[in-house]
């Protein structure tokens, strides 16, 4: 009963936390999409020699791709750990899951650990077009590792060793 209780509600907080994270990732791709289209009139149509554009796309980038990961692991879109534990027997399935969710949580809480001092070092560098400090930029890396550890502990909870695809993960509940 607390298992299933367990199970249940990290299931809705890694539901609550994918949506917001997915809406911040639609708003960015927007903006970058938008930004690419201005860099794109700036330099054939009108000609402002506008210098931001393109490293603002690219800080854009990194942040959507970087915030994805956690997208993916609330769905469970590995395909390559789909197909290969789906052909073994159910107890290995399920070890295997568990190791391979415990070295990935264990990977993403090095990189959020050790990412806060990268993006400390970035608050000392500027932009080379927009003079502001790297830190925003380099704020990425922790940032979405720590969602990424912190979907992938929901998610362990939520599954308790099984593989559960994204559509029977989404409907469950």
């Amino acid at each position: 009963m607390a298992l299933r209780r367990i199970e249940t509600t990290a299931a809705t907080a890694s539901r609550c936390l994918n949506w917001v994270v997915e809406r911040i990732i639609a708003v960015l791709m927007i903006v970058l999409v938008l930004d690419v289209w201005l860099g794109v009139v700036d330099r054939y149509l009108f000609h402002w020699q506008l210098p931001w554009p393109e490293e603002l796309a690219r800080y854009l980038m990194i942040w959507a791709a970087l915030l994805a990961i956690s997208a993916g692991i609330a769905r469970r879109e590995h395909i390559g750990i789909g197909m290969f534990v789906l052909s073994l027997p159910t107890p290995i399935q399920r070890t295997i899951l568990f190791l391979v969710d415990l070295i990935a949580l264990a990977a993403f809480l090095y990189l959020a650990i050790y990412g806060f001092d990268f993006a400390e070092s970035g608050m000392r560098r500027q932009a080379m077009i927009f003079g502001m400090s790297l830190g925003l930029p380099y704020a990425a890396v922790p940032v979405s590792a720590l969602l990424a550890a912190i979907q992938l502990l929901l998610v362990a909870l939520r599954d308790q060793g099984r593989f559960i695809p994204a559509d029977l993960a989404e409907g469950a509940e």
